[in-house]
């Protein structure tokens, strides 16, 4: 029916029969809500010189079946039929009143009824033309009827985890039919179904499913009907009933003997509120010195052994019993933090001493690693890095070259010192297996060499000695002068030489 419907329009659009230069204007397609009011233009262009117009006739076209609405003849007048009569009337007020100017025979549409969904068909009988026409497709559109209700006055949570339906979002009547959405913190799950009804029009039923509980209780639910480019919102507040949420109040670890003014208060969260407090003890019957006054325990005078002991409240609503229990300890001397010279907890006061002792530690070996690195790297310069400006020597230092005494023979060029050993490396053999040429003295020279600490001199003071040779002084004990200092390796240098 549809492709017809579309075929149809195209052919008039397109197509005017007979010819000649005459044609009607229409348009295409036309909508309006139910209730509302559309017009349904249609307009003949004549020819020059024009034709004679005998008669316009329009007609729903429905279902492959055509039914007269109106129509309008120069010499009979204007005739709308039934079911159109009260509701169709020609917009020009020259087609009313039977002149011959029949160009503009646009129909007004008055409160529309899904029923007049159809296509219009305008036709032009002309001499000695023939006839003329064309067509328009009306649609008539629904605005639903929307709205949103609780499932219930009141839903009651149960200890099941059963999910039920809390709140109904309805778009009814609709077309075209609407979208529906929630918005809601709540965690539930939404169940939509349409239903077709008999006159076209569509109704969607939402409903929003929860577990209800004390957390759903007072949350806000936000239904959003989304029709055509329109949003309808509707909201509701839960009302959940749910049993007491019970705690007990009033002790706080510190009851000790001949404290007075304590008490202790039952608290409890309930929907609808609680009707009826229970007192107990657990293990036994309550002190003589309490008062019970609804919700709350006042213990008279001051606090005794007898004190101790579980006590439990009972909170009643409509909806059921929940208790709360709490332990209370007596103790013989009230329980006071020590404070500080500040007032400050001597807890916090260790708490903190302790971090500060670890950051200060930590300080404390980087300074003192720092300090050894510079002792160490001084130390190092004393010991070996004057050595690279100094010439190594056996004997104590003390001796001179001359005197009668035999001069050294050249040192061989293979003795080595290794730059970095802690030894202060000893020197290699000097001299052949003979020992030292020119001695007046035989002795094992590499045996006694190894005996002997070596010092050293100044490049300057060795300018007169000849191929680096050297003086030895045999005292086997010599006498250190005060100007001069021992060094851990055997050798001696000035004071001058030490504090540079």
């Amino acid at each position: 029916m549809a492709m017809l419907t579309a075929f149809w329009i195209f052919l008039m659009a397109v197509y005017v029969p007979g010819g000649g230069g005459q044609q009607v204007q229409m348009d295409s397609s036309k909508w309006g809500f139910v209730g509302s009011q559309v017009e349904l233009r249609c307009l003949f262009v004549n020819s020059n010189p024009p034709v004679k117009i005998s008669q316009v006739t329009w007609q729903k076209f429905l279902n492959g079946t055509k039914q007269n609405v109106a129509i309008a003849n120069p010499s009979l007048g204007v005739s709308v039929l039934p079911p159109f009569k009260d509701r169709v009337s020609f917009k020009q007020p020259a087609v009313r009143h039977r002149t011959p100017s029949l160009e503009d025979t646009t129909i007004t549409f008055s409160n529309l009824r899904l029923s007049d969904e159809a296509a219009y068909i305008c036709e032009y009988t002309t001499f000695p033309a023939g006839n003329r026409e064309n067509m328009v497709n009306l649609t008539v559109l629904a605005r639903p009827t929307t709205g949103m209700s609780l499932t219930a006055p009141t839903i009651v949570a149960r200890p099941s985890n059963r999910k039920v339906t809390v709140a109904t979002c309805l778009s009814a009547n609709g077309k075209p039919p609407s979208m529906i959405t929630w918005d809601t913190r709540l965690k539930g799950e939404a169940s939509n179904q349409e239903t077709r009804n008999a006159n076209g029009t569509v109704t969607v039923r939402s409903n929003y499913l929860v577990v209800p509980n004390r957390s759903t209780h007072q949350q806000k639910l936000t239904c959003i009907v989304t029709y055509r480019n329109e949003r309808i919102t509707d909201s509701v507040i839960l009302n959940v009933l749910y049993e007491p949420e019970v705690t007990v109040e009033g002790f706080d670890g510190n009851w000790f003997l001949n404290r007075q003014d304590v008490q202790l208060t039952c608290k409890a969260d309930a929907n609808p509120p609680v009707s009826v407090y229970q007192w107990k003890m657990l293990n036994g019957s309550m002190p003589n010195n309490v008062e019970i006054r609804n919700n709350t325990l006042i213990f008279k005078g001051p606090v005794t052994n007898e004190l101790a002991g579980t006590y439990v409240c009972d909170a009643t609503n409509s909806i059921g019993t929940r208790s709360g229990q709490v332990e209370v300890n007596i103790t013989e001397f009230p329980n006071i933090p020590q404070l500080g010279g500040d007032g400050i907890p001597q807890e916090q006061q260790s708490s903190g001493a302790a971090i500060g002792g670890a950051v200060g530690g930590v300080a404390l070996l980087g300074v003192a690693g720092a300090l050894l690195f510079i002792f160490l790297r001084r130390r190092q310069r004393t010991f070996k890095g004057d050595y690279s400006t100094k010439k190594h020597v056996f004997g104590n230092g003390y001796s001179k070259p001359g005197g009668g005494i035999p001069a050294h023979p050249p040192m061989p060029k293979n003795l080595q010192y290794p730059e970095d050993s802690d030894d202060e490396k000893k020197p290699a053999q000097i001299g052949g297996p003979g020992g030292f040429e020119g001695s007046d003295r035989d002795y094992d020279g590499e045996a006694e060499d190894l005996k002997r600490p070596y010092f050293t001199v100044d490049e300057g003071e060795s300018r007169d000695y000849d191929e680096r040779t050297l003086a030895f002084q045999y005292d086997p004990e010599p006498e250190i002068a005060d100007d001069m200092v021992s060094q851990t390796d055997g050798s001696v240098i000035s004071k001058k030489e030490w504090y540079v």
